[in-house]
């Protein structure tokens, strides 16, 4: 059961007070009440062999490379980060789908690049055109829900509950259950459940946790295998940790501080959910898949990529080199992979294993599938990558071709640098000089896959051969007619008080 409340235990978890005062509470912040009555969700009709296994697919928002216990971070802690390494897959080379979140996330849900998506930058929406995971699983008997940051519906600014208005909210790409919330989203989140606004106390990532847990135990009761995408808000900015939370870090600064004390509650989180799946008897059955959504942040001490160059917004290592684990016991051989692989290749992995097919093989896509890399002893487990994997943002390019890398930062002006990251992982010596026709080389395959995203950004990937004419533009939430009626009352929250009235 979804609780309407704003009291919580450390935790995290709403628990249930007087309702007379509870209904005020909730009115004072502009929350929309839900009946405390417990409402069970039907399961899928059709019953499914027991044999597909469940996905779960969690993202961190802003977690950079270097911000885990086992690549080596100095200070920052994490243990269960680390537990779920040793216990699965650690992809070392896993890349995000772009150096920001809105584009990352299109590319998890779709298996094409951002740009193909119509999402070449954060706060746009995902079109309406394209085939998505959950709609591909939903049609196969599979649950599906959403839970946490979204921000594929084309609102910017800090993340606010999602509107059952909303054309492009979760649902309309296959979510049949989603609690969500526009972007990011911090301690004391007040969220979206399906149209109806709930207020939390605690954590974020407890909360968020807490939630998707309660629900996985209703769909653990049906026949249905279940799809569950939970999109955390941290470690995002602003920052705001627990005391707890964040003694480990009091030498440094006061954004560091709340920035690694956040990680300490994801950590934790991350920790709740896999006993939770455990207490189930559902992780023999069941893909936990952990990553981030780009590369950290600067201005972060100590720094957040683990001495990779660059950091969020930048198409070096830093900025979309991201921490990656996928864990299933009995089926994944616990080992450390240096594979290079990318978000684009969670949709063709998840649909070979729950035994899909993709409807439109002639439309492009840029992932692969990964179930090769379950088994270290399995043919070709080992072999190279047989498709780069391609990223454009704003005017920079680049290309990863197993061991080398050709970026560069203005393809207009064709200067073009290249990177053995086998050896210069730093990306600190620019190869192209020593080797011109690999260089060469990288930069046709680019050029070529340049003018196919150009294709597919005109919708010629699209049965209409064009995009959508009701389309729509990134815009500001606080500037839509709809959530007018929620800005006086808003104010009054840490999230969003000095963002509407600067804004107004």
């Amino acid at each position: 059961m979804f609780q309407t409340d704003v009291t919580t235990h450390s935790g995290g978890c709403p628990l249930i007070t007087h309702p007379l005062r509870l209904r005020l509470a909730l009115l004072a912040v502009g929350v929309t009440v839900l009946s405390l009555m417990p409402t069970m969700r039907p399961a899928l009709s059709a019953a499914e062999p027991a044999s597909r296994p469940n996905i779960v697919l969690v993202m961190a928002d802003d977690q950079g490379w270097g911000e885990t216990g086992y690549n080596g971070h100095p200070i920052l802690k994490t243990p269960h980060l680390d537990a779920m390494a040793a216990a699965g897959l650690r992809l070392d080379r896993f890349y995000a789908g772009a150096p920001v979140c809105s584009p990352t996330r299109a590319a998890v849900l779709t298996g094409r690049n951002c740009q193909r998506a119509g999402v070449p930058e954060h706060g746009y929406a995902l079109r309406h055109q394209e085939i998505t995971l959950p709609q591909l699983l939903a049609d196969a008997g599979y649950q599906t829900a959403h839970f946490g940051k979204w921000h594929l519906d084309g609102l910017r600014g800090p993340g606010v509950p999602i509107l059952a208005s909303d054309p492009f909210h979760p649902g309309t790409f296959g979510f049949s259950h989603w609690l969500s919330v526009t972007n990011f989203y911090d301690r004391d989140p007040l969220l979206s459940l399906e149209g109806e606004f709930v207020g939390y106390l605690g954590d974020s990532s407890d909360v968020i946790i807490d939630q998707a847990l309660t629900h996985i135990r209703q769909q653990a009761g049906n026949d249905q295998p279940f799809f569950d995408v939970i999109w955390y808000g941290t470690p995002h900015s602003p920052f705001r940790a627990s005391q707890d939370d964040r003694r480990a870090f009091s030498d440094l600064d006061e954004n560091s501080q709340h920035h690694y004390g956040e990680l300490v509650a994801l950590d934790r989180s991350l920790g709740t959910l896999r006993a939770g799946l455990r207490q189930l008897g559902l992780q023999e059955n069941t893909l936990l898949w952990y990553c981030s959504d780009n590369g950290g942040l600067p201005k972060i001490e100590p720094p957040t990529t683990g001495g990779l160059r660059g950091h969020k917004g930048t198409i070096f290592e830093g900025g979309l080199r991201v921490p990656c684990v996928m864990e299933w016991p009995g089926t994944i051989q616990p080992r450390r992979s240096s594979y290079p692989a990318s978000v684009m290749d969670i949709l063709p992995t998840v649909l070979e294993l729950a035994g899909v097919e993709y409807p439109e093989p002639q439309r492009p896509r840029d992932g692969i599938s990964l179930t090769k890399l379950f088994h270290p002893d399995a043919e070709g487990a080992d072999a190279e990558r047989d498709q780069p994997i391609c990223f454009r943002y704003r005017g920079a390019a680049a290309i990863v071709d197993n061991d080398w890398k050709l970026l560069s930062q203005n393809v207009a002006q064709g200067q073009f640098q290249l990177y053995d990251l086998s050896r210069d992982v730093a990306e600190a010596n620019d190869a192209a000089a020593a080797a011109p026709e690999r260089a060469k080389s990288l930069e046709t395959k680019l050029q070529d896959w340049l003018a196919s995203v150009d294709a597919s950004i005109a919708g010629k990937d699209y049965p209409s051969g064009t995009v959508d004419a009701n389309h729509p533009q990134p815009s500001y939430w606080v500037d839509h007619p709809d959530y007018q009626p929620y800005l006086d009352r808003w104010q009054s929250r840490w999230q969003y008080g000095d963002w509407i009235r600067r804004r107004r």
